[in-house]
């Protein structure tokens, strides 16, 4: 999936450099993260196995997707920032069943839609422009068009 969406990314016109994926150190309990024109970091204290890394950078790959093909992403506005985080963390395969487990969350029925929809609060309410009266209404406004929005994948993976 990662060499998937890297050569979409190409094929756009949206180069992968050398440095694009790199590893820090972070804040505690931050995986990795996307910024504009810098690429993808990924916070090696908070990785134990190759398995996160990898969901890691999908995950951060999806941003810089979003990016790539969106001319006008401005990450201070909310309802951007939540459509990219639906994108990513239902794409990604951040809330499967199997990761949910491993965190704590135990539910059969409709676990991976309550799971990005916590995860997407919980990075939107730490952009410094959303409140999180602002970033469960971006939320709840672009939810279906982005839930639905599988690009560059046919369905989700």
């Amino acid at each position: 999936m990662v060499k998937f969406l890297k050569e979409q990314m190409e094929k756009s016109g949206c180069g992968i450099g050398s440095n694009f994926i790199r590893a820090i150190r972070c804040e505690a309990g931050i995986a990795g993260g996307y910024e504009k024109h810098k690429g993808i970091v990924i916070c090696s204290e908070e990785m134990d196995h190759q398995d996160d890394v990898t969901q890691t950078v999908f995950h951060e790959l999806i941003h810089a997707y979003d990016e790539c093909h969106a001319a006008n992403l401005d990450w201070t506005d909310c309802a951007h920032h939540a459509c990219s985080e639906i994108r990513a963390n239902h794409l990604s395969g951040n809330c499967h069943y199997k990761r949910e487990l491993l965190r704590g969350y135990v539910k059969i029925k409709g676990h991976e839609q309550e799971c990005v929809r916590r995860r997407v609060m919980k990075s939107v309410t730490a952009n410094p422009y959303c409140s999180e009266t602002a970033a469960k209404d971006a939320m709840e406004a672009v939810w279906d068009s982005c839930y639905n929005d599988t690009k560059p994948f046919d369905r989700a993976p």
